[in-house]
């Protein structure tokens, strides 16, 4: 049987949502889980659409500063890869604690669009005059994640 998980996401201290996630591989760094587009109706971003049906494959580290989730269509085709920029996963007590930091990248299927998301909120969250050193990390890993999509190997790179 398939280990059920909580995933909760928390921003400026409150959780901002929660969801139900199937285990589907963890390596002791790395905790992967597979879940139903968790949020009400969709969410249209111009550049993709999130709704009922999709399937995100998360992947959290407990050593690194972002969350790397593949999206797949209800049928099976992938979306490409939204990247939160997060504090290192916690595991625990049938949790994965997820703090969300702001930014954001999105990497089409085919590797053509990478976009830097939301640098405008991180910069109005005041993360770098109360916790300079996170704000740094973030900064760092929204950049390891831009050159890496960057790369002809992509993000799957991150997931093998």
């Amino acid at each position: 049987m398939t280990e059920q998980l909580t995933v909760v996401l928390t921003k400026a201290g409150r959780t901002k949502i929660r969801y139900p996630a199937a285990r589907v591989d963890d390596d002791g760094d790395r905790i992967s889980v597979r879940a139903p587009w968790a949020a009400e109706g969709v969410r249209d971003f111009g550049f993709v659409r999130f709704e009922p049906g999709d399937v995100f494959v998360e992947h959290f580290w407990r050593t690194r500063w972002y969350a790397v989730k593949e999206v797949w269509s209800g049928d099976g085709v992938l979306k490409g890869w939204y990247c939160d920029v997060t504090r290192p996963a916690l595991v625990r007590g049938g949790e994965i604690l997820v703090e969300d930091l702001d930014l954001d990248l999105w990497v089409s299927a085919d590797g053509s669009s990478v976009l830097r998301l939301d640098e405008d909120e991180f910069a109005e969250s005041g993360l770098t005059r109360s916790d300079p050193e996170a704000a740094a990390q973030a900064i760092r890993a929204l950049d390891a994640l831009d050159d890496q999509a960057r790369t002809p190997a992509g993000l799957p790179a991150l997931l093998v």
